[in-house]
């Protein structure tokens, strides 16, 4: 293609950024003649689509625009999207004044506009795109990630992503399905649904709608011809009503892998946060789904060190970790970020107490793993390969979401193999085509 301009795009967070960062890519390839391309010191444009929810990932926003002032090529364009750049707005480009433009994660339809706008910002949380059709962009030949949610109405005293993606506002059905059909037709057998509470879908659409919940959906994605199985991120404990578990559990296409972030074990600290649910709701879900679904893979986030826990809120949450056993645990040391309530709670707890309570738990997590592990040897897994790696291995993942490699032949790969597992390690398991 002529005059073809090269997009360097490093991306932050969560399964949500991936997506913007894939429409960004798309608008950018179809309407502005640009290609992603590896070398940000080559690239015409480069764009940081950033991250809010923890203090760590904002303050690495800075260092990284200050290394690709100094290696980026004469002419080029730098630009921040995403969390930060929605609740920094401004003071990004106070702060570093050589930044093109400024978009925010709930404007990602307007990337081919304020690309030509020097110092553009674009950064209202109540704009809604939620019936915008992005152009396509496939990363994989096999698999497909799908918006089915904008925004989020949850008001959890630590978190800052409402006041950085907006209101809750679902994607009509017709649109995800569509999309499903397009990615199925692209050889897609995996979809992926996001949303920052996907099963609270439904509660607000922009127009006139028929009464849709997530269930409905998922038996409608499923029942598409091609879709041989389903992921979905990030449910909410508190919508996990036993119509979605009954067809979590009963449906063969949904993959048996569920996140649930509690947050903290402590009931207490639970109506601190604003959670909507406690302990004992959380674990009579978590008994509910290993009853019908025995080989399910729990997933959680847990928050260590919030504003007033004590010790004996500290092993309520250890308490859950042991009945609840997560195959994956996203855990940190509290940060409080601006904009939330949780941040002039005072009452902190103690950085040292903190991070001891922290190496409890995560300690505690590695040996959980170690247990799993070695339970899935000698089992046999349907496993979907991603890809053959240098040493003859095909690499791909379970139902369960668990890392799974054999050998084998690349025309494996984009299908599904059975594998049984010979060695059982934390992060993934070795075994042999059967």
């Amino acid at each position: 293609m002529i005059n073809q301009k090269g997009l360097y795009i490093e991306t932050f967070g969560c399964a949500m950024n991936q997506k913007d960062s894939e429409h960004i890519i798309a608008e950018l390839g179809k309407k502005e003649n640009y290609k992603l391309i590896n070398s940000p010191d080559k690239a015409d444009l480069i764009i940081i689509n950033t991250c809010s929810v923890r203090e760590k990932p904002v303050q690495k926003l800075f260092s990284e625009l200050g290394q690709f002032k100094k290696n980026k090529k004469d002419g080029s364009k730098i630009g921040v999207c995403g969390c930060t750049a929605s609740h920094l707005g401004k003071e990004i480009i106070k702060k570093a004044p050589y930044v093109d433009f400024v978009l925010g994660a709930r404007n990602v339809s307007k990337i081919s506009e304020v690309i030509h706008k020097k110092g553009a910002v674009e950064v209202d949380i109540d704009f809604d795109d939620s019936l915008y059709n992005f152009q396509d962009y496939k990363v994989s030949d096999f698999k497909s990630s799908i918006n089915i949610s904008i925004g989020c109405d949850k008001k959890c005293t630590f978190c800052i992503v409402p006041h950085t993606r907006g209101t809750e506002i679902s994607i009509p059905t017709d649109m995800i399905l569509d999309e499903v059909k397009k990615s199925v037709d692209k050889g897609a057998k995996e979809i992926l649904l996001l949303g920052q509470n996907v099963n609270n879908y439904g509660r607000r659409f922009s127009g006139e709608h028929n009464k849709t919940n997530f269930t409905e959906l998922l038996q409608r994605v499923t029942s598409i011809g091609g879709v041989e199985r389903v992921r979905f991120t990030s449910p909410h404990p508190l919508h996990m009503d036993n119509e979605f578990i009954d067809e979590f559990a009963k449906n063969s296409k949904i993959a048996k892998s569920i996140h649930m972030p509690i947050q903290s074990g402590s009931t207490e600290l639970l109506k601190s946060m604003k959670r909507g649910y406690s302990k004992e709701w959380f674990l009579d879900r978590v008994e509910k789904i290993k009853n019908l679904v025995p080989d399910v893979a729990i997933s959680s986030d847990i928050i260590v060190g919030f504003p007033g826990e004590s010790e004996e809120d500290f092993q309520h949450t250890m308490d859950v970790l042991n009945i609840a056993r997560f195959e994956q645990l996203f855990s940190f040391l509290y940060s409080p970020r601006p904009h939330t309530e949780a941040e002039s709670f005072g009452n902190s707890v103690p950085l040292d107490i903190g991070k001891r309570r922290l190496r409890i738990l995560q300690d505690r997590q590695l040996r959980i793993l170690e247990e799993i592990s070695k339970e899935r040897e000698g089992k046999v897994f349907d496993v979907l390969f991603d890809k053959r790696c240098e040493n003859g291995l095909l690499f791909g993942r379970n139902s369960q979401n668990h890392t799974i490699k054999a050998e084998g032949s690349a025309d494996m790969v984009g299908k599904f193999g059975k594998v049984k597992v010979q060695e059982g390690f934390r992060t993934e398991s070795r075994g042999v085509l059967v």
